[in-house]
């Protein structure tokens, strides 16, 4: 006897075509987008897992990023202190040579341009901010561009505008450290040390050819000054330079901690892509089988068999 289908039979192939498309549904988004799920039901009782991770994760990386922006800080200063440095150590070289020659035709323009580069390393900038200027970030740190500044203004002091707040910047979720130099903290004893070479050019006009006795006395107790206001800037970089590798050292611990809590949080979000895929034609086939299904029973209707 030829079967005749039924209302339950169309109910249950239907049920099965509609549950084999939902499943070839969700396991094509998996393959698209590569994730179990886009939303935290999704992972089931990982879900609470899933939202520890990606919140130690996010303070991770946002201490990683100010790692990051602190270091390139610190290499600016390193610059500028290198510089300041450099610069001092010029001027003092410049005063040996004129006393080992016995002539200082040249050397207030070597000791101009000295400073010059002292100005420039102290008004050093990071990102279009001063980095020695402590808060106030949008003021050059010295106001002086020559010499003749030195001995015009009535203190040291004045030609420094710097605040005195030192920037602190975490380096891990435990530790602090003191990231800022300060401007005055620099320049001051280099600026002093230039400062007594304007005001012996104010009072006796310029060293021109041979030295006297006077001046090579003068130059002589310059040198032991320059060297200690280069001492103190080098003493400065050299701290700098301390916590620039405190920086890089945590930034590599802290990149090497984002990169396995991003496997951690894989190993849960992201999907096995073979095994994806084989689920995916496993799906289409189900649907297909369904589908197929579906027709033959409409074919074996009451209505064909009356025919």
């Amino acid at each position: 006897m030829t079967r005749v289908s039924t209302v339950q039979n169309y109910n249950i192939m239907t049920a099965n075509l509609m549950k084999a498309q939902i499943r070839q549904n969700d396991v094509g988004a998996q393959v698209s987008s590569q994730k179990v799920a886009n939303d935290l039901r999704g992972y089931a009782k990982n879900a609470e897992i899933l939202t520890a991770m990606r919140g130690t994760q996010k303070r991770i990386n946002g201490l990683l990023d100010q790692s990051k922006q602190v270091g390139n800080r610190l290499e600016m200063q390193d610059t500028g202190l290198g510089r300041v440095a450099d610069a001092t150590g010029s001027a003092r070289a410049a005063i040996a040579n004129a006393l080992a020659a016995g002539n200082a035709t040249t050397l207030m323009q070597q000791m101009r341009a000295a400073f010059g580069d002292v100005v420039q390393g102290l008004n050093t900038k990071s990102n279009g901010l001063y980095v020695f200027s402590g808060a106030k970030t949008d003021t050059a740190t010295t106001s002086a561009t020559t010499m003749a500044d030195l001995t015009a203004a009535p203190t040291t002091a004045d030609l420094f505008h710097n605040d005195q707040y030192i920037t602190t910047n975490r380096i891990d979720e435990q530790t602090n450290a003191k990231t800022g130099v300060l401007g005055d903290a620099i320049g001051t004893d280099v600026f002093d040390a230039f400062k007594q070479v304007q005001a012996y050019v104010d009072a006796n006009g310029d060293f021109t050819g041979k030295l006297d006795d006077t001046q090579v006395q003068f130059l002589t107790g310059l040198l032991s000054t320059f060297d200690a206001a280069q001492k103190g800037v080098v003493d400065l970089q050299g701290k700098n330079g301390v916590t620039q590798k405190r920086f890089e050292a945590a930034t590599t611990d802290l990149s090497n901690q984002a990169d396995t809590l991003t496997g951690m949080v894989g190993g849960i979000t992201d999907v096995d892509m073979a095994d994806a895929v084989t689920r995916l034609e496993a799906a289409k086939l189900a649907v297909q089988a369904s589908a197929q299904v579906f027709t033959s029973l409409q074919a074996s209707s009451l209505l064909n068999v009356l025919k």
